[in-house]
């Protein structure tokens, strides 16, 4: 009988992943910050970034939160940037600090005015006018990685899905190494995005960014602002749960593990994680993918109490 595998299961596909956290605006919120970064941090992802508010309104904690990173772990964090309210020369500095601080990677993104998601961008006389300007200005300081970002579901500025695709072109052909995309709930309009991107000539790494749903009304509402799709049947997977957190969490766990174990199965070995600071679910969905706290990843066949031998996707579809 032929032996078939799924690629999250044959235990020999490397994967890596990258998390996203926001700078603390409390005491509190930045013990819980804190809490989490020690407990992910042991999962050596490639890179973490950090937030920048609405309108820059929070430049010097960003700075701070990514400055503490560098200085008290091994993390490679990465800063988040945008054009937003501010000159030429006062970003040229920011990006300059970062370098004297040891940062080596920036997120540039042209950013949301300080009036919040559907207000008009106007660019600042003196500033820079796009993100594609951003990253060329960002290179010509230092020899950083720039990620950028993108959007399978269009930007909601954006008059079309091409029209967003010709400016992510834009953001590359400035300079940009990578991009993250906005977060997606249907795996399939990531997919068929990227065909897209890689249609229109595009190479550089798309990685699919995930938000595990925490509070599904503050994931939907939050999707609604930045344009992504809430399919039915997340909702209907939520119903009646509002006030009961401990089968919430499982539901979001199984949500979540669904989407990423998928996605490895389509070939994608790269995940950015959306963590709104919690590292519970993010931990555990990282478990699932295989990383362990500092350790090689340990093929299937070697694992305690493994019985059978995983078969090599390749094998598998050779066979």
């Amino acid at each position: 009988m032929r032996r078939t595998t799924r690629a999250s299961r044959d235990g020999y596909h490397p994967i890596r992943v990258s998390i996203e956290f926001f700078p603390p605006k409390t005491e509190e919120m930045e013990k819980v910050l804190w809490s989490s970064i020690e407990r992910l941090a042991p999962l050596q992802p490639k890179f973490v970034s950090v937030t920048y508010g609405a309108g820059g309104s929070t430049r010097e904690r960003t700075h701070n939160t990514v400055a503490r990173m560098v200085r008290e772990t091994t993390l490679k964090p990465a800063a988040h940037l945008t054009c937003v309210d501010a000159t030429r020369e006062e970003i040229d500095a920011v990006v300059q600090s970062y370098w004297d601080a040891g940062v080596r990677h920036i997120v540039a993104l042209r950013g949301d005015p300080a009036e919040g998601v559907g207000h008009a961008f106007r660019p600042h006389p003196g500033g820079y006018a796009s993100t594609a300007d951003l990253v060329a200005g960002i290179k010509r300081i230092g020899d950083f990685q720039v990620s950028v970002s993108a959007y399978p579901e269009k930007h909601p500025e954006a008059a079309s899905l091409e029209a967003d695709i010709d400016a992510l072109k834009a953001k590359v052909d400035a300079g940009a190494d990578q991009a993250i995309t906005q977060f997606f709930f249907e795996n399939e309009t990531y997919l068929r995005y990227l065909d897209k991107v890689r249609a229109a000539g595009i190479t550089i790494p798309i990685l699919p960014g995930i938000l595990p749903v925490q509070n599904f009304k503050q994931a939907a509402n939050f999707a609604r602002r930045t344009g992504a799709s809430v399919p039915y049947w997340l909702a209907a997977r939520f119903e009646g749960l509002d006030d009961d957190v401990e089968t919430r969490r499982l539901v979001a766990a199984a949500v979540a593990a669904e989407q990423v174990l998928d996605l490895v199965d389509e070939g994608v070995n790269d995940f950015h994680f959306y963590s709104m600071n919690r590292s519970d679910l993010v931990y555990a969905i990282c478990h699932l993918l295989g990383l362990r706290n500092q350790t090689p990843r340990i093929p299937a066949e070697k694992i305690a109490g493994a019985t059978v031998e995983p078969v090599k996707a390749d094998a598998a579809k050779a066979a």
